[in-house]
């Protein structure tokens, strides 16, 4: 696989260095990418560098991962407004062993191939890099001219001028440039990738090996994802969407990228799966004959959520998915999890009752007016169920005497009311 040429056609490449594409046509090579370790978990806006390593490594190239242990002890004031929160060294530890473990999911760790990936963590060649070692061997090669020229500089001093700039912050891009002059030398690491906001750090490593080496390096950016109405990649009303199944459900997950618009949709199959040319071609022209179908959207879903995740999580979310809609039997949803369950149910109203109330049975109408109140009065309860418009566990009540008992509990823990086609309530038993 030609690595430039996969990258050019699915819109994954913003700016590269003259002479990165000769060089890996001319041998294997190494390339990096710096993870940021600030969470114990990726979040999506991670994918699309995590991607890049994974075309690499299919292209026959190295890949080696990077978790940033020591300039996370800084923060990279690269499209930042202001500094972030320093972490200590146990918590960027355990960060790194989390990491490492979703990676493992796209990058192959293990093999005995000469592009087998690397994971490594650049606070273990900083953490005894003294002060007077670092102005001495590193500070001295860059000018503070070079320093003051690059973008991510010049914005930070111009918008948060009352504050500044600290030195911490200013020499980030010397520390970074550290890194990639540490691999070169140990692991014989030539190109560098990265977000497009990354340039700047990215050639002053390039920059510094030139000049304290003598040796040639590279660089490869991707442009930075951005949605179709504008709003910020990745970001919902609660926040980041972790790989992390215990921060974001698969449920949420598979939800996210089902729910894109179908501009979005179009741009993201291309970066986000493995897919080829032809086929994902063939998905998009028969997607714009049937936009309604959201054909593109649900292979989509379907792709990234099992690679992320696994198959089973992804027909998990597929058959949660159909409980809104009123597709779903009652089968279907005692094979739910808790968790996948709950994410359906977000916002639902919750009504809590004791387990002795329901253990030996209760008539669906007290259930539902006087132990849970989940509807005001027995008579609003009979109203609605001789109107047909009352269901249990997605099962049509057809009757006020009917008994609800423990056996009907789903996940030993759970009743789903449904009043009509659209208004949910859950009644959660507690012991």
């Amino acid at each position: 696989m030609d690595f430039i040429k996969e990258l050019t056609w699915r819109g994954m490449i913003h700016d590269i260095m003259p002479g990165a594409e000769k060089q890996l046509k001319k041998e294997l090579t190494s390339a990096y990418v710096g993870i940021d370790p600030t969470a114990d978990s990726l979040h999506i806006g991670h994918l699309v560098s995590i991607m890049m390593l994974k075309h690499f490594q299919l292209a026959g190239h190295k890949p080696i991962a990077l978790v940033g242990g020591a300039t996370g002890m800084i923060g990279d004031p690269s499209g930042k407004s202001q500094e972030r929160n320093l972490l200590d060294v146990k918590t960027l530890r355990h960060n790194q062993e989390a990491i490492k473990k979703q990676l493992s999911k796209f990058l192959d760790f293990e093999s005995d191939s000469a592009n087998k990936a690397e994971l490594v963590n650049n606070y273990d060649w900083m953490k005894n890099f003294s002060f007077l070692d670092f102005i001495r061997d590193i500070g001295k090669h860059i000018t503070v001219n070079y320093m003051m020229a690059k973008e991510s500089v010049k914005k930070r001093l111009s918008t948060d001028s009352k504050n500044g700039m600290s030195f911490t912050e200013f020499t980030y891009q010397l520390v970074q440039g550290t890194d990639f002059l540490y691999l070169y030398e140990h692991y014989n690491c030539k190109l560098q990738m990265g977000g497009s906001d990354q340039w700047g750090n990215i050639t002053t490593g390039t920059e510094l090996i030139r000049r304290k080496l003598g040796g040639e390096a590279f660089a490869i950016t991707c442009p930075l994802i951005t949605k179709s109405d504008g709003g910020k990649f990745g970001k919902t009303e609660s926040g980041n969407i972790w790989l992390d199944p215990k921060k974001t459900s698969p449920y949420k997950f598979y939800q996210f990228w089902l729910n894109v618009s179908d501009q979005d949709a179009e741009k993201y199959i291309k970066i986000f799966t493995l897919l080829k040319k032809d086929e994902i071609e063939t998905l998009i022209k028969l997607h714009r004959e049937n936009p309604h179908f959201r054909e593109l959207q649900k292979r989509l879903a379907k792709e990234i959520t099992i690679m992320v995740h696994s198959k089973e999580d992804y027909e998990t979310s597929v058959n949660a998915s159909k409980i809104l809609f009123g597709k779903s039997t009652t089968e279907q949803l005692s094979l739910i999890d808790e968790n996948t369950f709950l994410s359906v149910f977000e916002g639902v109203p919750i009504f809590k009752i004791n387990r002795t109330d329901i253990n030996n049975g209760i008539n669906v109408v007290d259930l539902l007016s006087e132990k849970s109140n989940v509807f005001s009065s027995k008579g609003e309860t009979r109203r609605i169920i001789k109107g047909n418009g009352l269901s249990i566990n997605k099962q049509k009540i057809t009757s006020p005497d009917i008994t609800i008992s423990s056996q009907d509990l789903i996940n030993n823990k759970f009743i789903l009311v449904q009043k009509g086609k659209k208004n949910y309530f859950l009644i959660q038993i507690d012991n």
